[in-house]
Protein backbone atom coordinates (compact mmCIF):
# COMPACT_ATOMS: atom_id res chain seq x y z
CA UNK A 1 0.00 0.00 0.00
CA UNK A 2 1.24 3.72 -0.53
CA UNK A 3 0.81 5.86 2.52
CA UNK A 4 1.64 9.34 2.81
CA UNK A 5 2.78 10.25 6.41
CA UNK A 6 1.86 13.54 7.66
CA UNK A 7 5.49 14.42 9.17
CA UNK A 8 5.89 17.14 11.79
CA UNK A 9 9.67 16.76 12.64
CA UNK A 10 8.22 15.10 16.30
CA UNK A 11 9.35 11.41 17.37
CA UNK A 12 5.82 10.54 16.56
CA UNK A 13 5.62 11.18 13.04
CA UNK A 14 9.05 9.72 12.41
CA UNK A 15 8.15 6.36 14.09
CA UNK A 16 4.77 6.37 11.87
CA UNK A 17 7.24 6.42 8.97
CA UNK A 18 9.33 3.96 10.71
CA UNK A 19 6.55 1.42 11.67
CA UNK A 20 4.80 1.50 7.84
CA UNK A 21 8.08 1.13 6.04
CA UNK A 22 9.28 -2.10 8.85
CA UNK A 23 5.45 -3.37 7.52
CA UNK A 24 6.13 -3.17 4.09
CA UNK A 25 4.42 -0.38 3.04
CA UNK A 26 5.57 2.30 0.13
CA UNK A 27 5.86 5.13 2.81
CA UNK A 28 6.04 9.11 1.21
CA UNK A 29 6.63 11.91 3.65
CA UNK A 30 5.06 15.50 3.61
CA UNK A 31 5.06 18.41 5.59
CA UNK A 32 2.73 21.17 6.00
CA UNK A 33 4.49 24.62 5.41
CA UNK A 34 1.80 27.26 7.36
CA UNK A 35 4.21 29.91 8.38
CA UNK A 36 3.68 33.24 6.69
CA UNK A 37 7.05 34.43 6.05
CA UNK A 38 5.49 37.75 5.50
CA UNK A 39 3.89 39.22 8.28
CA UNK A 40 5.43 40.26 11.31
CA UNK A 41 5.31 38.63 14.69
CA UNK A 42 6.25 39.67 18.05
CA UNK A 43 8.06 35.36 18.32
CA UNK A 44 9.09 34.05 21.84
CA UNK A 45 12.38 32.95 20.93
CA UNK A 46 12.64 30.24 23.09
CA UNK A 47 9.06 28.57 22.89
CA UNK A 48 8.18 25.96 20.28
CA UNK A 49 4.66 26.06 18.91
CA UNK A 50 2.42 24.17 15.89
CA UNK A 51 2.19 27.53 13.86
CA UNK A 52 5.85 28.88 14.53
CA UNK A 53 8.90 29.49 12.52
CA UNK A 54 10.73 26.67 13.66
CA UNK A 55 8.59 25.19 11.08
CA UNK A 56 11.58 25.49 8.61
CA UNK A 57 14.09 23.42 11.71
CA UNK A 58 10.92 21.10 12.05
CA UNK A 59 11.36 20.80 7.59
CA UNK A 60 14.79 19.87 7.86
CA UNK A 61 14.80 17.33 10.86
CA UNK A 62 11.79 15.65 8.73
CA UNK A 63 13.87 15.65 5.41
CA UNK A 64 16.82 14.08 7.14
CA UNK A 65 14.40 11.67 8.58
CA UNK A 66 12.87 10.59 5.22
CA UNK A 67 16.11 10.64 3.73
CA UNK A 68 17.25 7.92 6.84
CA UNK A 69 14.58 5.97 5.48
CA UNK A 70 15.02 6.38 1.78
CA UNK A 71 11.91 7.62 0.81
CA UNK A 72 10.87 10.57 -0.94
CA UNK A 73 9.28 13.90 0.74
CA UNK A 74 8.08 16.92 0.09
CA UNK A 75 6.80 20.22 1.54
CA UNK A 76 3.32 20.89 0.72
CA UNK A 77 2.12 24.56 1.06
CA UNK A 78 -0.95 24.93 3.14
CA UNK A 79 -0.33 29.03 4.14
CA UNK A 80 -3.16 30.71 2.29
CA UNK A 81 -5.71 27.83 3.76
CA UNK A 82 -4.18 28.18 7.53
CA UNK A 83 -5.37 31.28 6.78
CA UNK A 84 -8.71 31.54 5.73
CA UNK A 85 -9.88 28.15 7.95
CA UNK A 86 -7.75 28.84 11.09
CA UNK A 87 -6.16 31.85 11.49
CA UNK A 88 -9.39 34.21 10.67
CA UNK A 89 -11.22 31.42 12.79
CA UNK A 90 -9.32 32.52 15.41
CA UNK A 91 -9.26 36.40 15.38
CA UNK A 92 -13.46 35.80 14.67
CA UNK A 93 -14.21 33.97 17.70
CA UNK A 94 -11.55 35.66 20.45
CA UNK A 95 -13.41 39.30 19.19
CA UNK A 96 -16.65 37.97 19.66
CA UNK A 97 -15.70 36.99 23.03
CA UNK A 98 -15.01 33.24 22.31
CA UNK A 99 -12.28 30.86 22.97
CA UNK A 100 -11.76 29.13 20.17
CA UNK A 101 -9.69 25.80 19.76
CA UNK A 102 -7.57 26.30 16.57
CA UNK A 103 -6.14 22.45 17.17
CA UNK A 104 -9.08 21.07 16.95
CA UNK A 105 -10.34 23.28 13.48
CA UNK A 106 -6.66 22.45 11.79
CA UNK A 107 -6.80 19.05 12.00
CA UNK A 108 -9.96 18.79 10.21
CA UNK A 109 -9.77 21.19 7.86
CA UNK A 110 -5.95 21.38 7.70
CA UNK A 111 -4.19 18.21 8.83
CA UNK A 112 -6.38 15.92 7.32
CA UNK A 113 -8.25 17.74 4.67
CA UNK A 114 -5.88 20.34 2.73
CA UNK A 115 -2.55 19.12 3.55
CA UNK A 116 -3.83 15.37 1.65
CA UNK A 117 -5.96 16.96 -0.93
CA UNK A 118 -3.09 19.45 -1.93
CA UNK A 119 -0.96 16.62 -2.21
CA UNK A 120 -3.08 14.44 -4.30
CA UNK A 121 -3.35 17.62 -6.62
CA UNK A 122 0.44 17.93 -7.20
CA UNK A 123 0.40 14.38 -8.62
CA UNK A 124 1.73 12.54 -5.31
CA UNK A 125 -0.17 9.08 -5.38
CA UNK A 126 -1.39 7.64 -2.17
CA UNK A 127 -3.77 5.11 -0.96
CA UNK A 128 -3.96 6.02 2.65
CA UNK A 129 -3.12 9.07 4.96
CA UNK A 130 -1.43 8.27 8.46
CA UNK A 131 -0.26 11.01 11.26
CA UNK A 132 1.15 10.29 14.43
CA UNK A 133 -1.67 11.52 16.57
CA UNK A 134 -2.52 9.26 19.58
CA UNK A 135 -6.15 7.49 18.93
CA UNK A 136 -7.57 4.58 17.43
CA UNK A 137 -9.51 3.95 14.94
CA UNK A 138 -11.74 1.01 13.67
CA UNK A 139 -14.68 0.27 11.08
CA UNK A 140 -17.89 -1.43 12.49
CA UNK A 141 -19.20 -2.98 9.59
CA UNK A 142 -23.28 -3.31 11.40
CA UNK A 143 -23.75 0.33 11.46
CA UNK A 144 -21.72 1.21 8.27
CA UNK A 145 -19.31 3.41 10.00
CA UNK A 146 -15.82 3.80 11.17
CA UNK A 147 -15.48 4.69 14.85
CA UNK A 148 -12.84 6.61 16.68
CA UNK A 149 -11.58 5.46 20.17
CA UNK A 150 -8.98 7.05 22.83
CA UNK A 151 -5.64 5.90 22.55
CA UNK A 152 -4.45 3.11 24.94
CA UNK A 153 -2.02 6.06 26.62
CA UNK A 154 -4.58 7.97 28.41
CA UNK A 155 -2.39 10.66 29.42
CA UNK A 156 -1.35 11.47 25.75
CA UNK A 157 -4.48 11.14 23.64
CA UNK A 158 -5.53 13.28 21.49
CA UNK A 159 -9.05 11.91 20.20
CA UNK A 160 -10.15 15.02 21.43
CA UNK A 161 -8.64 16.92 19.08
CA UNK A 162 -9.72 14.95 16.23
CA UNK A 163 -13.32 14.06 16.96
CA UNK A 164 -14.41 16.91 13.72
CA UNK A 165 -13.23 14.57 11.13
CA UNK A 166 -16.02 12.93 9.39
CA UNK A 167 -16.55 9.16 8.01
CA UNK A 168 -14.78 10.08 4.07
CA UNK A 169 -12.01 11.36 6.34
CA UNK A 170 -11.98 8.44 8.58
CA UNK A 171 -12.08 6.06 5.57
CA UNK A 172 -8.74 7.69 4.41
CA UNK A 173 -6.68 7.49 7.10
CA UNK A 174 -4.21 5.05 9.42
CA UNK A 175 -3.48 6.32 13.02
CA UNK A 176 -0.72 3.45 14.02
CA UNK A 177 0.37 4.90 16.84
CA UNK A 178 -3.17 4.67 18.69
CA UNK A 179 -1.89 0.84 20.74
CA UNK A 180 1.38 2.59 21.66
CA UNK A 181 2.35 4.48 25.00
CA UNK A 182 4.71 7.88 24.38
CA UNK A 183 7.30 5.69 26.21
CA UNK A 184 7.35 2.62 23.91
CA UNK A 185 7.09 5.17 20.97
CA UNK A 186 10.44 6.87 22.00
CA UNK A 187 12.11 3.28 22.56
CA UNK A 188 11.16 2.31 19.09
CA UNK A 189 12.69 5.88 18.10
CA UNK A 190 15.85 4.99 19.79
CA UNK A 191 16.01 1.41 17.99
CA UNK A 192 15.59 2.99 14.55
CA UNK A 193 18.27 5.31 15.64
CA UNK A 194 16.13 8.28 15.02
CA UNK A 195 18.02 11.85 16.55
CA UNK A 196 14.20 13.34 17.28
CA UNK A 197 13.84 10.46 19.97
CA UNK A 198 14.41 12.59 23.05
CA UNK A 199 12.23 15.71 21.16
CA UNK A 200 9.67 17.48 23.19
CA UNK A 201 6.29 17.70 22.30
CA UNK A 202 4.83 21.03 21.06
CA UNK A 203 2.47 21.90 23.26
CA UNK A 204 1.67 25.53 22.39
CA UNK A 205 -0.52 26.90 19.46
CA UNK A 206 1.32 30.02 18.36
CA UNK A 207 4.49 30.49 19.65
CA UNK A 208 4.61 34.61 20.07
CA UNK A 209 1.76 37.25 21.13
CA UNK A 210 -1.80 36.07 19.80
CA UNK A 211 -2.65 39.92 19.46
CA UNK A 212 -0.33 39.62 16.65
CA UNK A 213 -3.07 37.40 14.94
CA UNK A 214 -5.95 39.35 16.42
CA UNK A 215 -4.75 42.75 14.72
CA UNK A 216 -6.76 44.63 17.37
CA UNK A 217 -5.57 48.32 18.87
CA UNK A 218 -6.40 48.25 22.68
CA UNK A 219 -9.41 49.48 23.62
CA UNK A 220 -10.56 50.45 26.97
CA UNK A 221 -13.36 48.97 28.72
CA UNK A 222 -14.65 48.17 32.33
CA UNK A 223 -13.94 45.29 34.89
CA UNK A 224 -17.52 44.56 36.22
CA UNK A 225 -18.80 42.38 39.00
CA UNK A 226 -22.17 40.31 38.46
CA UNK A 227 -24.29 43.43 39.59
CA UNK A 228 -22.88 45.69 37.18
CA UNK A 229 -20.16 47.30 39.28
CA UNK A 230 -17.30 48.23 37.91
CA UNK A 231 -14.04 47.31 39.16
CA UNK A 232 -11.59 48.30 37.05
CA UNK A 233 -10.55 49.00 33.50
CA UNK A 234 -8.85 46.80 30.62
CA UNK A 235 -7.64 47.33 27.18
CA UNK A 236 -9.96 44.65 25.20
CA UNK A 237 -11.57 41.47 26.07
CA UNK A 238 -9.56 40.02 23.44
CA UNK A 239 -6.99 39.45 26.03
CA UNK A 240 -9.25 37.39 28.53
CA UNK A 241 -10.43 34.04 28.25
CA UNK A 242 -13.27 32.25 30.87
CA UNK A 243 -11.42 30.73 34.14
CA UNK A 244 -8.50 33.21 33.65
CA UNK A 245 -7.61 34.49 36.86
CA UNK A 246 -4.15 36.11 36.47
CA UNK A 247 -3.45 39.39 34.79
CA UNK A 248 -6.81 40.75 36.36
CA UNK A 249 -4.58 43.63 38.44
CA UNK A 250 -7.82 43.95 40.28
CA UNK A 251 -7.87 43.30 44.30
CA UNK A 252 -10.34 41.79 45.97
CA UNK A 253 -11.07 39.62 49.45
CA UNK A 254 -10.64 35.98 47.73
CA UNK A 255 -9.62 35.46 44.36
CA UNK A 256 -11.71 36.85 41.40
CA UNK A 257 -11.72 34.72 37.92
CA UNK A 258 -12.89 35.99 34.60
CA UNK A 259 -16.92 34.15 34.41
CA UNK A 260 -18.38 36.11 31.50
CA UNK A 261 -17.07 38.47 28.24
CA UNK A 262 -19.48 40.60 26.73
CA UNK A 263 -18.36 41.52 23.75
CA UNK A 264 -20.82 44.53 22.66
CA UNK A 265 -20.47 46.24 25.91
CA UNK A 266 -16.64 45.52 26.09
CA UNK A 267 -16.94 44.15 29.86
CA UNK A 268 -15.34 41.30 31.56
CA UNK A 269 -17.33 40.16 34.06
CA UNK A 270 -15.74 38.65 36.72
CA UNK A 271 -16.97 36.75 39.80
CA UNK A 272 -15.47 33.84 42.82
CA UNK A 273 -15.03 30.43 41.47
CA UNK A 274 -18.19 29.41 42.41
CA UNK A 275 -19.77 31.83 40.12
CA UNK A 276 -18.36 30.30 37.16
CA UNK A 277 -19.70 27.31 37.65
CA UNK A 278 -21.86 25.23 35.18
CA UNK A 279 -24.22 22.17 34.52
CA UNK A 280 -26.21 22.69 31.87
CA UNK A 281 -24.15 23.11 28.49
CA UNK A 282 -25.51 23.57 24.67
CA UNK A 283 -23.50 22.67 21.73
CA UNK A 284 -24.15 23.33 17.92
CA UNK A 285 -22.32 22.31 14.82
CA UNK A 286 -22.22 18.81 15.99
CA UNK A 287 -19.90 16.16 14.06
CA UNK A 288 -21.24 12.35 15.15
CA UNK A 289 -18.41 9.92 14.77
CA UNK A 290 -18.66 6.60 16.05
CA UNK A 291 -22.76 6.66 15.74
CA UNK A 292 -25.51 7.76 14.05
CA UNK A 293 -26.86 11.28 15.43
CA UNK A 294 -29.14 10.84 17.77
CA UNK A 295 -32.70 10.99 18.24
CA UNK A 296 -33.35 10.80 22.14
CA UNK A 297 -31.64 11.40 25.45
CA UNK A 298 -28.20 9.80 25.69
CA UNK A 299 -25.51 9.02 28.86
CA UNK A 300 -22.35 9.71 28.22
CA UNK A 301 -18.77 11.26 29.47
CA UNK A 302 -18.20 14.46 28.62
CA UNK A 303 -14.67 16.38 27.86
CA UNK A 304 -14.39 20.15 27.86
CA UNK A 305 -11.25 20.49 27.62
CA UNK A 306 -8.55 17.96 26.25
CA UNK A 307 -6.66 17.38 29.86
CA UNK A 308 -10.36 16.85 31.53
CA UNK A 309 -11.14 13.55 32.89
CA UNK A 310 -14.72 12.64 30.92
CA UNK A 311 -17.59 13.46 33.20
CA UNK A 312 -21.06 11.53 33.40
CA UNK A 313 -23.40 13.78 31.30
CA UNK A 314 -26.95 13.14 29.63
CA UNK A 315 -27.24 15.13 25.90
CA UNK A 316 -30.58 15.22 24.19
CA UNK A 317 -31.24 16.49 21.24
CA UNK A 318 -32.67 20.35 20.44
CA UNK A 319 -33.64 22.05 17.21
CA UNK A 320 -30.39 23.67 16.96
CA UNK A 321 -28.08 21.00 18.41
CA UNK A 322 -27.91 19.01 22.07
CA UNK A 323 -28.11 20.06 25.89
CA UNK A 324 -25.43 18.46 27.70
CA UNK A 325 -26.76 17.91 31.43
CA UNK A 326 -23.31 17.16 33.98
CA UNK A 327 -24.14 15.52 36.94
CA UNK A 328 -21.47 17.84 38.50
CA UNK A 329 -20.90 21.57 37.80
CA UNK A 330 -18.15 22.27 35.46
CA UNK A 331 -15.38 25.11 36.05
CA UNK A 332 -14.40 27.82 33.23
CA UNK A 333 -17.03 26.51 30.48
CA UNK A 334 -15.89 29.01 27.62
CA UNK A 335 -18.05 29.65 24.57
CA UNK A 336 -16.52 28.37 21.18
CA UNK A 337 -14.84 25.47 22.98
CA UNK A 338 -15.33 22.12 21.86
CA UNK A 339 -17.31 19.83 23.78
CA UNK A 340 -16.67 15.58 23.18
CA UNK A 341 -18.72 12.66 23.83
CA UNK A 342 -17.58 9.33 24.86
CA UNK A 343 -19.08 5.88 25.87
CA UNK A 344 -18.25 3.98 28.67
CA UNK A 345 -15.24 2.04 26.48
CA UNK A 346 -13.69 5.34 25.12
CA UNK A 347 -15.52 5.57 21.63
CA UNK A 348 -15.93 8.86 20.76
CA UNK A 349 -19.59 8.91 19.92
CA UNK A 350 -19.38 12.72 18.91
CA UNK A 351 -19.10 16.58 19.82
CA UNK A 352 -19.84 20.16 19.20
CA UNK A 353 -19.17 23.33 19.59
CA UNK A 354 -20.40 25.33 23.21
CA UNK A 355 -22.76 28.09 22.20
CA UNK A 356 -24.31 28.29 25.69
CA UNK A 357 -24.13 27.41 29.52
CA UNK A 358 -26.20 27.89 32.37
CA UNK A 359 -26.88 26.29 35.73
CA UNK A 360 -29.88 24.37 36.10
CA UNK A 361 -31.66 26.92 38.55
CA UNK A 362 -31.03 29.74 36.32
Amino acid sequence: MKILVGMSGGVDSSVVACLLKEQGHEVIGATMSIWDKNRHYHIAAHKDACFSPHEERDIKEAKAICNKLQIPYYVIDCTKQYQKMVLDNFKQEYLAGHTPNPCVLCNATIKFDALPLSAAEQGIEFDKFATGHYARLSYKKEINRYQLRQAIDAKKDQSYFIYRLQQHQLAKILLPLGDYTKEEVRQIARKYGLNVSEKPDSQDFYTGDINDILEQRPQQGNFVDREGKILGTHQGIWNFTIGQRRGLGISADRPLYVIALDKDKNEVVLGYAEDGMKNTIFAADLNWVSIPPIQDTITVKAKLRSSQTPMPATVTPEKEGVKVQFFEQQKAVALGQSIVFYDEDGFVLGGGIIKGAQNAAE
